[in-house]
């Protein structure tokens, strides 16, 4: 198995702290989001903004590169932040899925 920063949590079923671990997890991860969108909408306003009101070639050519960056600044933190959010969601369900047959061979 692929090593990971949760590896060691594929073994052993998650106790309340582990949970509350992946639920701050969970929150810093839609911050991060949340960071990366802003600074793309402000590259993007940024781009606009000078393209708008600039009259030498030099300054019109950075706000044309401000728009391209923004949108990919964009696109790279969807993409984060759905590839961590996988491997999150993967930890919680294979630990619930080992909780529910644990107490599941306890009552037999």
């Amino acid at each position: 198995m692929k090593d990971t920063p949760y590896s060691k949590f594929y073994a052993d079923t998650l106790i309340l702290r582990d949970e509350l671990a992946i639920d701050r997890t969970i929150l810093a991860n839609e911050r991060t989001l949340l960071s990366y969108l802003r600074s793309a909408v402000a590259l993007l306003i940024a781009g606009v903004s000078i393209i708008h009101f600039s009259t030498e070639s030099w300054f019109w050519m950075l706000g044309l590169t401000c728009i391209p960056t923004g949108i990919i600044t964009g696109i790279i933190g969807v993409a984060r932040y759905r590839r961590m959010n996988q491997s999150i969601v993967r930890i919680r369900n294979q630990s619930w899925t080992e909780t529910k047959h644990q107490n599941e061979n306890a009552e037999r």
